[in-house]
């Protein structure tokens, strides 16, 4: 027998029958302003990295006056790393919390301590004031940093994948990485802007005598907005749904709220495949947008400026191309455009790294446009795919731990490892055989993962745009080969009082 069949047998014993009014029917309202309030937290997390990027080369004059020019910048480029490395510490801490508090109580304190840290940064002494012990405050105020986004993107990714209609859940939540993508390209065209005004006004050397902390203070001001929208955004229906569930419920691992042993425990192979999945995804965006900036000013001979300028089109045009891409997925399918970007990833990468050693203008421009393609197809998919791979009980903390783990060790610390071994090896393509090593692991992780494309998610019941849409699924539910209501939290009144004697053992 089918494993659908059997599951929806199993349903029907257990008197999980879809009724319309178990379905959810989409607030538009309180849709969009999940969708502001998620995105211009996100939009704040990656006009940090654009800055720190893009100003890696004046960081490392200003901090580490005296080390040798290489150690220095890899000594810079491990600012990345430190903040990454702790990014698994909060995706642990607030993953669950996020589980337990509410979405959006997490998502509020995640972004207060982003704007604080980054503002903060503006503010240290240098090098020349206090010699290499500015290295201690920099460094803490990074760990802050990946600290506060280790619940970031993983709760953003839930907020919004839960307030989703099922048919639309892959554009809907594309709008954060859209959004990451202006908020990287704002932060490279701060340092382009402020260094073309400091220069013109006080000298050559106006970045190095102060100016690189104006990007980081004006985090003040955008912290403070961002700030008001998260006071006003609304908790998820599927949290809320999850939290009114009558006592007596089956405590398997879709109902329970797991920790972090319970999460590795029942969903190991789900963590697996997202972390194959975010170490492709994140090896190239950060290749793109965090260590192209240092590769073309160090390998290429490209200006500060320069690198800056050109990436600002780039970005633009990945922000813009992420929506389509996703839409294609809520039509065919997550899985089909992930084998997409792994194959532009596996013929692309490589032929980019030697256009861009033309050195001229345009072949900046292409190499980076080469890169972005299958950056793109990951990009489109990741705040819709790995949410999917989580029940709604321990969503947030298995996003937590499986996307900032994955993340933290390929992701952030490419710029450095790439630096690393392009150091060690001389060779000009070692960051595109790093990101295709992933790409690799992600082919393997794909033939596994289920497709959740136009699906409820796991833990939660239908999600749609009307009544009549609502109506039509509970019509066709048993022939419907996207709904499995062994997967729902719905239960015929019958059935309240035998659940016990179904319960499963937890596992904390």
């Amino acid at each position: 027998m089918p494993k659908l069949e059997k599951s929806r047998n199993l349903a029907k014993r257990m008197g999980r029958r879809l009724r319309v009014d178990d379905c959810v029917v989409v607030d538009k309202a309180d849709m969009k302003k999940a969708q502001i309030g998620a995105g211009v937290g996100n939009f704040m997390e990656w006009y940090d990295f654009g800055i720190y990027g893009y100003l890696t080369v004046t960081i490392t004059t200003v901090f580490t006056q005296g080390l040798d020019e290489g150690l220095g910048l890899l000594v810079t480029l491990a600012g990345f790393a430190v903040s990454f490395l702790v990014r698994p510490l909060g995706g642990m801490v607030l993953g669950p919390l996020g589980d337990k508090l509410g979405r959006q109580k997490i998502l509020f304190l995640t972004i207060t301590m982003m704007a604080l840290a980054t503002a903060l940064i503006g503010m240290l002494p240098t090098s020349e004031s206090i010699g290499l012990w500015a290295l201690i405050p920099l460094y803490l105020l990074k760990a802050v940093q990946g600290f506060s986004t280790g619940g970031e993107f993983s709760g953003v990714a839930t907020y919004v994948s839960e307030f989703s209609t099922d048919k639309r859940r892959g554009i809907n939540t594309s709008f954060l990485n859209s959004q990451s993508m202006i908020g990287f390209a704002a932060g490279a065209a701060t340092v382009a802007v402020t260094t073309v005004v400091t220069t013109n006004f006080w000298g050559e050397n106006a970045m190095l005598e102060g100016g690189w902390r104006i990007p980081f203070l004006l985090a003040i001001p955008l912290g403070a907005v961002v700030i008001w929208f998260r006071t006003r955004t609304p908790e998820t229906p599927a949290f809320e749904l999850e939290q009114k569930l009558p006592d007596g419920l089956p405590k398997s691992s879709l109902f329970h709220r797991y920790g972090l042993l319970g999460i590795l425990k029942n969903y190991w192979p789900e963590v697996l495949i997202g972390c194959a999945l975010t170490a492709a995804d994140s090896s190239i965006s950060y290749i793109l947008t965090s260590y192209m900036p240092t590769y073309l000013e160090t390998e290429v001979g490209v200006s500060t400026l320069r690198a800056a300028i050109a990436t600002v089109p780039v970005l633009v045009g990945v922000a813009i191309l992420i929506p389509f891409v996703a839409l294609l997925s809520d039509k065919i399918g997550r899985r089909p455009v992930y084998f997409i970007g792994i194959v532009f990833s596996l013929t692309l990468m490589v032929p980019a790294f030697a256009v861009v050693q033309i050195g001229t203008e345009w072949s900046v421009y292409i190499a980076m446009a080469m890169i972005a393609i299958p950056a793109v197809c990951f990009l489109a998919l990741t705040a819709s795919a790995l949410p999917a791979l989580f029940p709604t009980a321990s969503r947030y903390g298995g996003m937590g731990l499986t996307h900032n783990v994955a993340l933290s060790a390929f992701g952030g610390t490419a710029p450095f490892f790439s630096q690393a071994i392009l150091q060690v090896t001389g060779s000009p393509y070692s960051p595109a055989y790093y990101a295709m090593f992933f790409s690799l692991l992600a082919l393997v992780a794909v033939f596994f993962m289920k497709e959740s494309a136009r699906r409820p998610l796991i833990g939660s019941v239908p999600v749609v745009d009307n009544t009549e849409e609502a109506k039509e699924l509970v019509a066709d539910q048993d022939t419907n080969e996207l709904i499995d209501t062994s997967t729902m939290p719905v239960f015929s009144e019958a059935n309240h009082t035998n659940r016990q004697s179904e319960a499963e053992p937890s596992a904390e």
